[in-house]
């Protein structure tokens, strides 16, 4: 014997409210509870997939054997450098955690970044 299950939910004015986000607006409030709930972090990791576009900001991955992140680097931070950032190189950032909304990626934004010498993964590959 078969049941026929029905999808009607009964009458509108009975029907719980449904709080329906967007995408923009889901976007939006991750972000912002992502970056209220991280203060400045200090995170060490190895630089791959470099990007330097034209606009003069840097665009990498720190990783280390087990997980990776996206970075930017806007171009008014890394015009101060002492210098120059190469993938494989292992460095020291201080950055904020967040999201971009139009993707919705993570990411940290870098707002200093030093050397900790050559990384695990470039001496393991060499």
């Amino acid at each position: 014997m078969r049941t026929m299950l029905s999808l009607d939910a009964g009458p509108l004015e009975t029907r719980p409210q449904r709080d329906v986000y967007t995408i923009s607006r889901l976007n939006r409030e991750v972000r912002m509870r992502i970056e209220g709930g991280f203060p400045l972090l200090w995170v060490e990791g190895e630089i791959s997939n470099l990007s330097r576009p034209g606009s003069g900001h840097l665009y990498l991955t720190l990783k280390d054997p087990q997980a990776q992140v996206r970075c930017a680097m806007f171009r008014a931070r890394n015009r101060n450098l002492a210098f120059v950032p190469r993938d494989g190189m292992q460095v020291l950032v201080r950055a904020r955690a967040g999201l971009y909304e139009a993707r919705g990626d993570f990411q940290l934004v870098v707002e200093h970044m030093e050397t900790a010498g050559d990384g695990a993964l470039r001496r393991a590959f060499e």
